[in-house]
């Protein structure tokens, strides 16, 4: 019988099955169910670091004398990281899988000292999200991938877990910075964070929040980048992340180059037990194809030529429109 145990960042897991940071992972409870029911790890609810600042500056009045607003402004930043360190000893307590702690974070500040407590209370890897639009008329190119290196290379002088950059899709060559990512220490890269999805109220003349959850077809972006990036950068691992919609997906994303994939929307939109069905037909897929273990078939299908015409994208979109008349 086919084995589903993966490595993601230097992780075992024992099956590719990661839920993604969210309200799903904001308590112990909730992540000791998830533990129950299969997955191979969890990634806790992220650490905001613009909820934390937003918090701290509502609180830190400018009349009040300096000592007392800066002493407010510490007291919500120490409080919102307590609270987060409590989430992951306890989820640890309940959880004897991989706990990835989660920081969403835009500059290189303070999140070096956070990222030496996540590790002293237990987590086993941290995962850094910079998602940002780059919209300054007089932004310089190459600025927002430089936040990247510079975040990560200062976060790992100070821990030895491994950590995970989930990047955003707005990229002009994700392919050179995870390259420059592994290079400074990262040990996988997640394709791809998801943006706040805006929409438009005709009626009410109004700002409004579109559709909150991933759908299949997102997966398209996923398993393109992937497959790409697994064959030119082939030392760090991939997780994939946007259209996780059904178990057939799971193996999609393998076959181009993932070692594991993160899914959200899923699990909101279903349950639980989402996860036994994920890991049954991928069991019973590898069966059926002769598979024993996930590094068998992991990458079979990614890009299989980076200096020319490659398979996975350009071949594909002439064969695709050579067959229409």
């Amino acid at each position: 019988m086919a084995t589903l145990k993966t490595t993601f960042a230097g992780l075992e897991l024992r099956n590719p099955i990661i839920v993604s940071s969210s309200g799903l992972t904001d308590s112990a409870e909730k992540n000791q169910k998830f533990y129950e029911a299969g997955v191979g790890a969890i990634v806790l609810k992220s650490l905001f670091e613009e909820q934390i600042m937003l918090e701290a500056d509502w609180l830190g009045d400018p009349n009040m004398y300096p000592e007392g607003s800066d002493y407010l402004v510490e007291y919500i930043r120490q409080h919102k990281l307590s609270e987060y360190l409590e989430l992951i000893k306890e989820t640890k307590k309940v959880c004897p899988i991989p706990v990835i702690a989660s920081i969403n974070c835009y500059q290189d500040a303070e999140w070096v000292d956070f990222a030496k407590q996540m590790e002293a209370a237990g987590a086993d890897a941290i995962e850094i999200n910079i998602l940002a639009l780059q919209t300054d008329v007089q932004y310089n190119y190459g600025s927002f991938e430089q936040r990247h290196i510079d975040i990560l290379s200062h976060i790992k002088k100070t821990v030895n877990i491994p950590i995970i950059m989930k990047l955003g899709d707005n990229l002009t060559n994700p392919i050179a910075l995870i390259d420059q990512l592994y290079a400074n220490g990262a040990a996988a890269a997640v394709l791809f964070n998801r943006f706040y999805q805006p929409d438009i109220d005709i009626e009410k003349l109004k700002q409004i929040s579109g559709n909150v959850f991933s759908s299949g077809a997102d997966l398209v972006k996923t398993l393109r980048w992937i497959g790409i990036a697994s064959a030119a950068v082939n030392k760090l691992d991939y997780a994939a992340s946007g259209g996780i919609h059904s178990p057939e997906s799971v193996i999609k994303t393998i076959l181009a180059g993932a070692s594991a994939v993160e899914i959200c929307s899923a699990f909101y939109q279903n349950s639980y037990a989402l996860v036994g069905e994920y890991t049954r037909f991928l069991n019973l897929w590898m069966d059926r194809k002769g598979m024993k273990t996930i590094s068998q078939f992991k990458g079979m299908l990614n890009v299989s030529d980076l200096n020319g015409v490659n398979t996975f994208e350009r071949t594909q979109f002439m064969k695709y429109f050579s067959s229409r008349k």
